[in-house]
């Protein structure tokens, strides 16, 4: 085999540039959510129930996807759904730049989310169908690579657009259709999945790909092991296949591995950090600064995750990384809890820079100034004090302007959850899905697998603003931090290592697991 191939390297790339875009189009939402949520006045109850739809929407939109991408992918070939999503990118970040509808803004957020699911599923799936196995963790990382990317630049452009006028956030959404636009070219010059292309009757075309990509050795041994895959397994592909003894074990490896990466927090944590570091007492430049910082590592511990996850294997990277991510949480959600509130003189600047009425500063200036362990308790007081309806306006600005916290301790645990997830459940979680499921099966049970995932994802996202309201930061940081405990036992008890074996090893490994894991019907 030759190692480095630049052919499959530059495929590959090609391929997880798709990354790149639902990356980018996934967190660009957290820098216009403050200002969307201005524009199409979500305020109260209503509103953070309206602010969950606009943010959460994509996620929806990814159920979708996920649920069709791979069924056309197993039709039509990965290559023609990949096309598929370059552009419906264009067509949603275009959109919700230029609407002024709130219900079309979401609509385009959904056609995103679509994209979304058909990218996050095949573009990994066929990665790993072109990679030989010494090399396959690394290749299929890439896409995590470009997610990161993606998301790192998407801070990048929020904060560099945060001061283009009014009109900023749509500026935000529509940078996305370049990235998507680019896409969409440079798609027409890879081919067809080698393995799709065996499993239609095109063993040549497949045998040829396989030697550009890998070498002419390994190819002729990778189209034995794909031979003979095909040889032995029935050829209903349904998802009641799925459900059969022998696929046991691995639909649980998938599906519990999947609740946990979205359960833990991630994309909420991702889609409002500029709202949760503000929540923090940081002014919006500043929120906006730290969300580029966390990007940036995001980046970072995602080469380290490349480097390290064919060297030391799929288990000890989730593991390490499982044991961070609770840490850090479970840090946070300390942070927030030792937070008081009590307004103070800076408090009182705070609330001029967010144009709080003057005459409304000096009422609270006036008032009697006591401490509160959590912002219900404060606003409530004030509310009691100058009305509820005066205060309900500026109640964001009361709670941030009111805040006493130790702000640089919740900055470390938010950059601490971010690196450890970019090592392990982040990238990791992709290379098992594309290693551990048979040859016939993958692009169905890819799809189910990444719809649940998609389905947590879009909750967890849809009810954060809710959480806020109800169980504040800390009780909702420490929701996150006991599912990521969780999540390491899990590992620790149920997750198989993976790394240096072909996928029809792996796909008679865990089959036999699956026949011992359920006893046969009497």
């Amino acid at each position: 085999m030759n190692r480095g191939n630049p052919y499959m390297i530059w495929v590959a790339l090609i391929v997880a540039l798709g990354g790149f875009v639902w990356g980018f189009d996934a967190t660009v939402i957290s820098g216009a959510v403050p200002f969307i949520q201005k524009y199409f006045d979500l305020r109260g109850d209503r509103g953070d129930f309206l602010l969950g739809l606009a943010v959460s929407c994509l996620g929806w939109g990814v159920l979708g996807g996920t649920a069709a991408a791979g069924f056309f992918s197993d039709r039509f070939g990965r290559k023609k759904v990949l096309i598929t999503t370059a552009v419906f990118f264009t067509g949603s970040a275009l959109l919700s730049a230029l609407t002024t509808n709130f219900a079309l803004f979401v609509f385009s957020r959904i056609l995103g989310g679509v994209a979304v699911g058909g990218a996050i599923l095949i573009a990994p799936v066929y990665i790993a169908e072109i990679s030989p196995p010494q090399l396959r963790g690394s290749m299929v990382s890439l896409n995590q690579l470009m997610i990161v990317l993606g998301i790192s630049a998407s801070f990048f452009s929020n904060y560099f657009l945060l001061n283009v006028g009014p009109n900023n956030w749509r500026w935000m959404l529509g940078m996305d259709a370049v990235p998507a636009v680019l896409y969409f070219f440079l798609l027409f010059a890879v081919p067809e999945s080698p393995r799709w292309l065996f499993g239609k009757g095109q063993p040549e075309r497949a045998r040829t790909i396989l030697a550009k990509a890998c070498g002419t050795e390994e190819a002729e041994q990778e189209m034995r092991n794909i031979q003979q895959s095909f040889a032995e397994r029935s050829p209903s592909v349904g998802v009641s296949a799925l459900l059969s003894r022998r696929m046991s074990f691995v639909m649980f490896i998938a599906l519990v591995i999947a609740f946990f990466q979205q359960i833990t927090g991630i994309n909420a944590i991702f889609y409002y950090l500029p709202t949760i570091f503000a929540q923090a007492g940081g002014g919006t430049n500043a929120a906006f600064k730290q969300a580029v910082l966390v990007g940036l590592v995001n980046l970072g511990m995602t080469f380290v995750a490349i480097r390290f996850v064919d060297r030391l294997g799929r288990k000890p990277l989730l593991a390490i990384g499982a044991t961070g991510m609770a840490v850090s949480l479970l840090t946070c959600s300390w942070a927030f809890h030792a937070s008081s509130y009590q307004l103070t003189e800076e408090s009182f600047a705070v609330l001029q820079d967010n144009k709080v009425p003057g005459e409304l500063i000096n009422d609270l200036k006036n008032s009697e100034k006591i401490t509160f362990s959590t912002d219900k308790e404060f606003m409530a007081d004030l509310e009691k004090k100058l009305g509820a309806e005066r205060l309900k306006p500026h109640r964001d600005a009361l709670v941030k302007a009111g805040l006493n916290i130790r702000a640089s301790l919740v900055l470390f645990a938010i950059i601490g959850f971010v690196a450890s997830f970019a090592i392990s459940l982040g990238p990791v979680m992709w290379v098992l899905l594309s290693e551990i499921f048979p040859n016939q099966y993958r692009g169905m049970a890819m799809s189910v697998a990444g719809f649940w995932n998609s389905a947590i994802s879009a909750s967890v996202t849809f009810i954060f603003p809710w959480e806020l309201s109800h169980f504040g930061t800390a009780g909702t940081f420490l929701g996150y931090g006991l599912m990521a405990a969780a999540a390491l036992i899990f590992v620790l008890l149920f997750i198989p290592e993976t790394k240096g074996k072909t996928l029809e090893e792996l796909e008679g490994i865990l089959m036999r697991k699956g026949n011992k894991l359920v006893p046969p019907a009497h």
